[in-house]
């Protein structure tokens, strides 16, 4: 059990590693503003987030449910220990990557909206509602 649970560990960082790589090219092609190869990234991310899934699902079969953090301390093996702790550190950088590509997502599609916003106004007649707001 535990150089199998090592394996799927060690399987699973790499496949952390993959999504986070493919998380940062995103991110490049965000700020080069090239739309071609930002759909090529996230059928990239998907394929990654699958192997993740595809390890986690080995991962809790192995453990029967248990939280990792009590099979460990029953192993009480420090490589285990150690892989996961790597994992651990390598999913809060996929995930803070991943807050920052959707932040920047979301920045764009306010700065589009705004422009035709500008560019195409709306023709209606204005209202206001009873606390002076613009009605649409």
């Amino acid at each position: 059990m535990k150089e199998e649970l090592n394996k799927v560990i060690i399987g699973e960082t790499e496949a952390v590693n993959e999504l986070l790589e493919s998380l940062e090219n995103q991110f490049q092609c965000m700020l080069k503003s090239d739309a071609v190869s930002m759909e090529l990234c996230t059928k990239k991310i998907q394929e990654c987030n699958r192997k993740i899934a595809e390890f986690e699902v080995k991962r809790r079969e192995i453990t029967k449910g248990e939280p990792m953090r009590k099979v460990i301390e029953q192993i009480n093996d420090n490589e285990i220990d150690n892989n996961f702790r790597k994992m651990k550190k390598l999913l809060q950088a996929a995930i803070q990557q991943k807050d920052t590509n959707d932040l920047l997502i979301k920045q764009g599609l306010a700065f589009t909206n705004r422009m035709m916003n500008i560019l195409n106004p709306d023709r209606k007649a204005k209202t206001y509602n009873a606390y002076g707001k613009i009605q649409r």
